[in-house]
C-alpha cells in the first residue's frame, strides 16, 4: 500500500529497514523477503529504539526543543483519506483534495446545476478512498442557495477545500455570477476516524475497486442514454419545419422509437452498461437514418 502511494516499484527500493515489534516476527520478514525478489531485510537496527528515537525527535520538534542533529528535519503532516463531496447525479466521491496530501493545502473545483432554474445546491462533505459516497465517511453537508434560475450546467459554483495547519478543514462553495456564498467548517478532521476504521476504508476501497469500476460505468452508460432521449424528444417537435423532407409516416417511426426507448428506460433502472449501450446504438440508427434524409441530395 505504502509503494502504491509513492507510486513505486519494488524494484525501487534500495534497502528494506524494519521498525516496530511486529518485524521481529519470521512470517513477517519472509513475506518481505518474497516480495522484494529475495533481497534481505537491515536486522542491524534495534526495531523498539528507531521507533522510541523517532518518537523523541518528533516529539522534540513539536515542542520547539531543537538542536543540529534536528535543524534540517521537517515534519510533514498530510490528509489520511481522500477529502470531496457527493455528486448529485451519480452518488460519486468527488475527489477535491487526495490521500497523502500534504498540508496545509487549499484546492477548488468548479460545478454546476443538474436541472433547469434550479437555485439551491447541496454539498455533502465526505472522506475516503471508495468511488461512491455512500461507502465513504460523512463530514457533514450544506447548502448553497440563491443560485439564479437559469438552463442545467449553465450556472457555474466553485466548491474550496481549505485545510490549516492544524487539520481544521473549511469548505466553501461561491456562486460565480452573484458571489453568493456558504461554508462549513469541519474541526475534528484529524480525530474522525479511528486508525483502525481508516486502514479498513482504504483496504475495502482497494478491494472493491473493480465492483465500483463496473458501476461507474452503468451509471454513466444509463447517464448518457437518459440525456440523449430527452434531447431527441425536444427534436422531434422541429420535424414540423421539414414536412417537405420527411413524411408523416417517418416523423411517426422517430417519435415512436424515442417513445418507447424512454419507456424501456424507465421501466429498466437497473439495467447494466450493455443493455443501456444497446438502445442508445438503436434508437442513433433511426435517428441518423432520417437525420441523412431530412438533408436532402
Amino acid at each position: 500500500m505504502a509503494l502504491q502511494d509513492a507510486c513505486l516499484k519494488t524494484s525501487d527500493i534500495d534497502e528494506i529497514v524494519l521498525v516496530g515489534g511486529s518485524t521481529r516476527i519470521p512470517k513477517i520478514q519472509q513475506l518481505l523477503k518474497d516480495l522484494f525478489d529475495g533481497k534481505e531485510p537491515n536486522k542491524g537496527i534495534n526495531t523498539d529504539e528507531a521507533v522510541a528515537y523517532g518518537a523523541a525527535i518528533q516529539s522534540g520538534i513539536l515542542s520547539g526543543v531543537s538542536g543540529k542533529q534536528t535543524e534540517d528535519i521537517v515534519l510533514l503532516d498530510v490528509t489520511p483519506l481522500s477529502l470531496g463531496v457527493r455528486a448529485e447525479v451519480n452518488n460519486r466521491m468527488v475527489k477535491i483534495i487526495k490521500r497523502n496530501t500534504v498540508i496545509p493545502m487549499r484546492k477548488s473545483k468548479t460545478f454546476t446545476t443538474l436541472e433547469d432554474n434550479q437555485t439551491q445546491i447541496r454539498f455533502d462533505v465526505y472522506e475516503g478512498e471508495c468511488e461512491f459516497a455512500r461507502d465513504c465517511h460523512l463530514l457533514g453537508g450544506f447548502d448553497l442557495e440563491g443560485i439564479p434560475g437559469a438552463p442545467m450546467g449553465e450556472p457555474e459554483v466553485l466548491v474550496t477545500f481549505n485545510i490549516d495547519a492544524n487539520g481544521i478543514l473549511q469548505v466553501t462553495t461561491q456562486d460565480k455570477k452573484t458571489r453568493k456564498s456558504a461554508s462549513i467548517v469541519i474541526n475534528n478532521l484529524k480525530g474522525c476516524l479511528r486508525e483502525k476504521k481508516l486502514e479498513r476504508m482504504v483496504r475495502e476501497a482497494k478491494q472493491f475497486a473493480e465492483e465500483d469500476r463496473i458501476a461507474r460505468q452503468r451509471i454513466e452508460a444509463k447517464n448518457e442514454l437518459e440525456t440523449y432521449l430527452h434531447d431527441m424528444k425536444s427534436k422531434t417537435s422541429e420535424l414540423e419545419k421539414l414536412a417537405d423532407k420527411i413524411d408523416s409516416y417517418s416523423k411517426e417511426s422517430i417519435e415512436s422509437t424515442v417513445d418507447k426507448a424512454l419507456e424501456w428506460f424507465d421501466k429498466n433502472p437497473n439495467a447494466n452498461k450493455d443493455e443501456y449501450k444497446k438502445k442508445m446504438m438503436e434508437v442513433e440508427v433511426i435517428w441518423t437514418h432520417f437525420a441523412e434524409k431530412a438533408k436532402g441530395p
